[in-house]
């Protein structure tokens, strides 16, 4: 029954962790606006900056693992760009080494779960009191409250970890490089076990003090907590965007690579720690030299790895990428150098491959579109909402990104069927940012149908069906000849295509017209109307690709 017990308090640890994580990020996103991205943007403006606010919000909250999972959360509400968090995890590292002296210097622990339920209550009442116009501010702070009992409690429900049920510890000290690589292996497991590298390295400066562990090897269990304790990160990145994935990806390489590091400079390490508290090691100042290493660890990590914060967050773009039908937040494409033909035709086919991207982001925007018409149930889903304004938001993107790219090409050595070539892919860029555009609005048509309580006749949603699978079937020819010069027979092939949606659409609204002189529900069928226009909307810019793919060479 015990094990029942710890393991159903386990899972609704975590599950409180990660709800107050995604309350967290939701009420940041709904309430934060351009106002505190623009502060935040300005806290974590370069990389000096960035490392100050990771050390002072882990300072005043003292664990490094919450604003770690904080900074996490910042990057999937899209507050923080994933260069910006590079900064601020540096900075939290130093930052809860606070805690190691507090603990070393008062022998007193400072503990966030102390303002878990203050805070809770305190975005309840904004939530609850609707007058007030904050309740998504109190979303958030909700969020936060949950977040901190959840690691609060992840450390309650182990068994507390004093000098008596960790003794067994002593038998692997002073074995040389196999004490150091065990110490390590130790102090990760520790730290992963209480979710708090601050609590490990207080358990860690206890057992010390009392003559349980030798220097060498507490020292070794300080650099294993580092790595222990990017096991909130990774927690807190489950089911995130591939950017704040990649955020909890950078905390575990800047930790382990850091320890790497000192491990294979561990003696010059501990005799640096030796120099700073100017004094040999004893029972009296082990805690000051556990103290000093911790500090020592990070900071030198700080400055080995600051200047590569580009780098670090450019090797997590590589090692991981996003999740299919996934899209990343934001959209960066490097403008082409002047120089050669040979790089002017590199950049074009740079560019093309962008198209084809941009070109996949409307064929799945539409099958979401397809699958709602079959079943509009699907339109008033969340999930179905968020991965169509993100897919249309980063449509947005690429076609300013591609757009310019594609301007600055004009400034290279081009040949005129070159040239030509670049003016009718802006054309492409433009009717397919325009397609998802009207992809969204259908969705948004279709959400509304639903919260308004608006009914169809079966016949008329049935009639939509070939109409639907019609658009389904041009989008599906701009895909397979995108990129593409189309031949006199292609073209006409797409011609005959929009002929047909054009007649389908004004049967359709002809119908949708007598059952509005017949007495039918108004609402409905002006809705009915722009869902049939909006859909022929899509078979017009189908068509203007198909037109702009025709005059390439």
């Amino acid at each position: 029954m015990n094990i029942i017990s710890f393991l159903f308090q386990l899972v609704g640890s975590l599950g409180l962790l990660l709800y107050g994580m995604k309350m967290m990020s939701d009420g940041i996103q709904k309430s934060a606006g351009e106002g505190l991205q623009r502060i935040l943007g300005l806290m974590t403006g370069n990389r000096i900056l960035a490392v100050l606010t990771g050390l002072f919000i882990t300072m005043i909250i003292q664990s490094s693992s919450a604003t770690t999972v904080m900074v996490v959360s910042f990057v999937n509400a899209g507050l923080l760009t994933l260069k910006q968090s590079v900064g601020v995890i540096f900075g939290a590292n130093i930052g809860t080494t606070i805690t190691a002296w507090i603990v070393s210097l008062f022998g007193f622990k400072f503990s966030i779960s102390a303002f878990a339920v203050p805070m809770f209550g305190v975005g309840f009442l904004l939530v609850s009191y609707k007058k007030i116009r904050k309740e998504s501010i109190g979303e958030a702070l909700m969020g936060f409250g949950l977040l901190f009992l959840g690691l609060d409690m992840l450390s309650n429900i182990m068994p507390a970890l004093n000098a008596d049920n960790v003794s067994f510890l002593t038998n692997f000290t002073n074995k040389g490089a196999f004490s150091i690589f065990l110490g390590i292996i130790a102090g990760m497991i520790i730290t992963m076990i209480i979710h708090s590298s601050s609590a490990a390295t207080a358990i860690i400066l206890t057992m010390s003090y009392n003559g349980l562990l030798p220097w060498e090897f507490a020292a070794a269990m300080v650099l294993g907590s580092n790595i222990g304790t990017t096991i909130d990160a990774v927690i807190a990145s489950i089911g995130t965007k591939v950017n704040a994935r990649r955020a909890a990806l950078v905390h575990v390489l800047f930790n382990v690579s850091g320890t790497i590091v000192a491990v294979i400079f561990f003696r010059a390490l501990l005799a640096l720690v030796d120099i700073l508290v100017s004094g040999p090691v004893n029972q009296e100042t082990i805690t000051t030299h556990i103290a000093m290493l911790h500090t020592v660890f990070n900071v030198s990590n700080t400055i080995i790895f600051l200047p590569f914060v580009s780098q670090l967050a450019a090797l997590t773009e590589r090692l991981v990428r996003p999740k299919v039908d996934e899209t990343p937040d934001t959209y960066h494409l490097e403008m082409p150098q002047g120089g050669q033909k040979e790089q002017a035709a590199g950049a074009i086919v740079l560019v093309e491959k962008e198209i084809a991207d941009m070109t996949e982001i409307v064929f799945r925007m539409f099958n979401r579109v397809r699958d709602s018409f079959a079943n509009r149930t699907i339109a008033a889903k969340q999930e179905y909402k968020e991965a169509q304004i993100q897919d249309e938001d980063y449509a947005d993107q690429m076609h300013q990104g591609i757009s310019q790219y594609l301007v600055h090409c004009l400034d290279l050595p081009l040949t005129d069927n070159q040239r030509n070539n670049v003016s009718q892919m802006l054309e492409v860029v433009a009717q397919l940012e325009s397609m998802t555009d009207d992809c969204n609005s259908i969705s948004i048509l279709l959400s509304r149908s639903i919260e308004k309580n608006m009914t169809f006749a079966q016949e008329d949603l049935e009639r939509l069906d070939p109409y639907v699978e019609l658009v389904n079937r041009f989008v599906l020819f701009i895909r397979e000849h995108i990129n593409r010069h189309l031949n006199e027979e292609k073209l006409s092939e797409a011609k005959t295509i929009e002929n047909q949606i054009d007649h389908f659409r004004k049967n359709l609204k002809k119908v949708a017209r007598k059952r509005l002189e017949s007495g039918a529900d108004v609402r409905s069928e002006l809705l009915y109307i722009d869902l049939v226009r909006q859909l022929e909307k899509i078979g017009d810019r189908a068509f203007s690709i198909s037109e702009a793919l025709y005059l390439t060479k």
